[in-house]
């Protein structure tokens, strides 16, 4: 089978399972409220470069298909390219001492009463991809669980039962919301970099927040609003402060003044949340990129997503060939550096430079609104007092650009799926 979309390991964010919303900074009668712990997104340069690339790779082939009780905390990557929500799961019953099984690391589904997989020949198993050579027994349910195994860029993979399980989370009124049949995969082997590794930050699963119809926010979105919304600070803040993961109506607090895009639909690409971009502008100039190079082909390339798992962002090749030009013409004054970092075409030294006056990159969106993230977004330090450019170019021609998460810094974004559209506003997350 085709690879599958990569886990994107160089996040601003893992998420443990939390259980309140603050019912006081917003109109909404329930809603369900989730911390985000921030972690840094890369090691170095090199390895968000590698690990984005994986990621693309993944999402380019479209191979994406179509929240578990836990025991203690387990924490999930939250992950809004891709459906799938999975956790570590551990076959343990009698003997789950400290020496046999870690406390807090796995789903002990044996002690569940409330768990059970899919049969296979249920409906849900059709929306996960399976191991090779599976079969289905359509007459025993005990014999013939739904298996799934989802496979990643660098041969990472997470297999086991696709399976439902009951739930209770407290929502902002104080009442408990019980989650019935929540799907999810049981992962009892899970193997590889991408999901075991350092990368992965100690985490124990992934919680898909795509559009497809397995993705906890479709799950959720039925009770609660057919909405979400996160906050992703910067990760350079020291100690890292709080942000959440909201689900539910209403989630943007009432001070916010927000900006909406439509979200775009893409029927070869469901997962993802497309928005539109109709022209860039660097300092105030629009570059002149011709329209067509953000748009969807008849075969369903290009477009442009909004990614928690990218890193980077990434713009179609003609797009970012301008706006690297149009960069290099306004940072002329600062010193270039000696030793360029490997894999970005632009860096400067900014030592001694306290406030240095980098270029003001603009998305001007469909639905006349207009993303205007810092410059702290789009240039990252690499070296000591080097920065570079955060953008990369996306070169096969069945790719799309992406908007990663270090360029979502400090935004709150609303997902908006009753209504199709993407909320995005400066004020709603605390600024430094």
């Amino acid at each position: 089978m085709a690879s599958l979309s990569p886990l994107f390991l160089l996040l601003l964010l893992i998420f443990a399972f939390a259980d309140q919303c603050n019912s006081q900074n917003t109109t909404t009668t329930e809603c369900l409220k989730l911390p985000l712990l921030h972690n840094r997104p890369f090691v170095s340069p090199a390895e968000a470069l590698l690990w984005d690339y994986q990621r693309l790779l993944g999402l380019h082939n479209r191979g994406d298909p179509k929240s578990p009780v836990v025991s203690g905390t387990l924490l999930l990557v939250a992950d809004t390219g891709g459906d799938l929500v999975w956790v570590k799961c551990s076959a343990c019953k009698t003997d789950c001492s400290a020496a046999t099984h870690v406390p807090g690391s796995a789903f002990l589904a044996r002690h569940s009463s409330t768990f059970s997989p899919h049969h296979c020949f249920d409906s849900p198993c059709r929306l996960v991809p399976h191991p090779p050579r599976s079969h289905c027994n359509h007459t025993s349910r005990l014999r013939s669980p739904c298996r799934y195994q989802y496979s990643y860029a660098d041969g990472s993979l997470t297999s086991g039962f696709f399976s439902k399980e009951t739930t209770t989370l407290n929502t902002s009124n104080g009442r408990e919301a019980s989650l019935k049949s929540l799907a999810f995969g049981c992962g009892f082997r899970v193997s590889g970099p991408s999901v075991s590794g350092a990368s992965f930050n100690g985490a124990h699963g992934v919680m898909g927040l795509g559009r497809g119809p397995i993705s906890f926010s479709s799950q959720l979105g039925r009770r609660f609003g057919n909405k979400f919304s996160y906050c992703l600070m910067d990760y350079t803040i020291s100690p890292p402060p709080t942000s959440f993961l909201t689900i539910g109506h209403n989630v943007v607090p009432r001070v916010s003044r927000i900006s909406y895009t439509p979200l775009q639909t893409n029927p070869l690409s469901p997962t993802f949340y497309y928005i539109g971009i109709q022209g860039v502008s660097v300092n105030g100039v629009k570059l002149p990129i011709n329209p067509t190079v953000w748009s969807v082909d008849k075969l369903g390339n290009g477009g442009t997503i909004i990614d928690s798992g990218t890193t980077l962002t990434f713009l179609a090749e003609p797009a970012y060939r301008q706006v690297l030009a149009a960069f290099k013409r306004r940072v002329r004054r600062l010193p270039s550096v000696a030793e360029p970092t490997p894999g970005f075409d632009l860096c400067v030294n900014v030592s001694g430079v306290s406030r240095p006056n980098l270029p003001k990159l603009r998305f001007r969106l469909v639905g006349n609104s207009v993303f205007s993230p810092p410059s702290k977004n789009y240039f990252i330090e690499t070296a000591e007092q080097i920065i570079c450019l955060a953008i990369q170019p996306v070169n096969s021609e069945t790719g799309f650009s992406v908007i990663g998460n270090l360029m979502q810094q400090g935004f709150l974004l609303e997902f908006d799926r009753e209504r199709s559209r993407l909320g995005f506003s400066r004020h709603g997350c605390a600024l430094p």
